[in-house]
């Protein structure tokens, strides 16, 4: 479950501390934008008032930022891997031992792969960090 830090991960989570004054050790990229995920009871302080944290944070990096609440005990896997991915949507997910099992329309399904695999691969990555699962969509 426990995923390698670089130092440019460090260096993002660093200022998102200085920044929202909410402490994280979990940061990952995605499509190009940075996902912070903060406990459910922080989400709102970590946003800021008007989104201004997020607004100061996106322009100091010069990407897109978006934080998602994560629980360590009682997490469901769907919100997590929907608030990712939004706005597109999927029909199911199903968890089996070993594998997370992801449902989706065609066109959805095209969106969720990427040009040359990279957001499967992304998130390939990010469910193999998270939950310690192969990702798989059909």
């Amino acid at each position: 479950m426990a995923g390698t830090i670089d130092m440019q991960h460090m260096r993002y989570l660093n200022l998102f501390e200085k920044m929202t004054r909410v402490s994280t050790i979990r940061c990952f990229k995605y499509n190009e934008t940075i996902f912070f995920c903060v406990p459910k009871s922080f989400v709102s302080k970590a946003i800021g008032k008007n989104a201004s944290n997020i607004r100061q944070l996106s322009s100091i990096l010069n990407k897109k930022i978006k934080v998602i609440p994560y629980s360590l005990e009682n997490q469901d896997i769907r919100s997590f891997i929907q608030s990712i991915v939004d706005p597109i949507f999927f029909k199911d997910v199903q968890v089996e031992d070993n594998e997370i099992i992801l449902s989706a329309t065609t066109q959805s399904k095209a969106s969720l792969i990427g040009r040359n695999k990279r957001r499967l691969l992304e998130m390939h990555q990010i469910i193999k960090d998270f939950f310690g699962k192969e990702f798989r969509i059909v």
